[in-house]
């Protein structure tokens, strides 16, 4: 842990969730070149007219990723299916392309309360790598690039935290208490240390106070007025902790954030994915890995303090579309909304698809 993360917890608090999967939800287009190596990893979205929208990455030849636009079509309360609207955003910037590869790719979307803002992470796959960035929108329909995240200098972790590859980047939908105690804006975010894929030898160079350097779940914070001011102040990341590494069977190898946590009677529940099995080095597809879904709570009081994790998987690849696809046996949950009074979480297939699982309290 780093030095200003808080002590651990007792880990007996029971996990008391459920996750049952109901079906897939989207595949790829036969007629679309743009969904010609896979639908994944989408974001959510409630537009003003009361739709409920899915942001998949889909995905071109040539692994060239996308952000697209799709009404999600409701029977009796459950989603089945979706209708698509075109592309949202596309790795037109440079930095958002090399010259050997590109894309913008796994969007997390979250309402922020306080900015009245839909705020979209993405993953800009750029020259040197995967790099976080942000877009907002006020109608879900048009998204404005706020531009890769930048983390503030912190002299006790004797490193720079933009040297570093990172993903799953998520924010919490509502203020929290910041490590100062004053409500703050907070995001999950994981760094990857190994710096061997952009110099050979280097190898992994994780910062100050932290032993393990396989990916893990880090906090950060961003100044309320600050973003209510100029939401490019989102940004702009500060007071960053690990809070997460992996523990149990299912993650060996690596976490890493899921949806937007989810505000329960328990705490925050933190969605994410655990991956055991291979790890290759940069950014090829793990190819031997699998990827399940697992559960972390936070402390509503303290975000950073973890009260409880899943010991299992709440999902893990068994059906078809999970086993088999452009990389085989994964679940990685990306997206969770409510449709009346019921909770379904959205996550990616295969690599490939799209499915809906529905979360249950126990």
């Amino acid at each position: 842990m780093t030095p200003s993360s808080p002590p651990a917890a007792d880990l007996t608090t029971r996990i008391p969730y459920a996750l049952t999967r109901l079906g897939t939800i989207m595949t790829a287009s036969d007629d679309d070149p743009l969904e010609a190596e896979g639908v994944l990893n989408p974001g959510t979205a409630w537009g003003p007219d009361g739709e409920l929208y899915l942001f998949p990455r889909v995905v071109a030849a040539g692994n060239v990723s996308r952000i697209a636009r799709a009404r999600v079509i409701v029977e009796d309360g459950v989603p089945v299916g979706v209708e698509r609207l075109g592309v949202v955003l596309a790795p037109d910037e440079q930095w958002e392309h090399g010259r050997q590869n590109g894309g913008v790719e796994d969007p997390r979307i979250t309402f922020l309360e306080p900015l009245g803002l839909h705020v979209m992470t993405y993953i800009a796959y750029g020259p040197l790598g995967p790099r976080p960035a942000l877009a907002v929108s006020r109608d879900t329909v048009s998204w404005e690039r706020l531009g890769p995240i930048q983390f503030a200098y912190q002299p006790e972790l004797a490193s720079d935290l933009n040297l570093f590859a990172n993903k799953d980047i998520v924010f919490f939908p509502e203020l929290v208490p910041g490590p100062d105690g004053r409500p703050s804006i907070a995001l999950l975010h994981r760094p990857m240390w190994d710096l061997d894929w952009l110099r050979p030898g280097e190898g992994a160079r994780p910062p100050a106070g932290i032993d393990d350097d396989r990916p893990s779940i880090w906090i950060g914070y961003v100044d309320v007025e600050a973003a209510r001011a100029d939401a490019s102040a989102l940004t702009r990341v500060h007071g960053s902790a690990m809070i997460a590494a992996p523990e149990m069977a299912y993650e060996s190898a690596k976490i890493g954030a899921g949806p937007s946590p989810l505000r329960v009677p328990e705490g925050w529940l933190l969605l994410h994915h655990g991956v055991s099995g291979a790890t290759p080095k940069g950014f090829e597809l793990a190819h031997g890995s699998v990827y399940s879904a697992g559960a972390i709570l936070l402390d509503a009081d303290d975000p950073r303090r973890i009260l409880a994790r899943s010991p299992e998987p709440l999902l893990a690849p068994e059906t078809a579309e999970e086993t088999q696809g452009t990389l085989a046996n994964v679940v990685f949950p990306t997206a969770v909304e409510k449709i009346g009074e019921r909770t379904f979480v959205f996550y990616g297939m295969a690599d490939s698809s799209i499915g809906v699982a529905e979360l249950t309290h126990l």
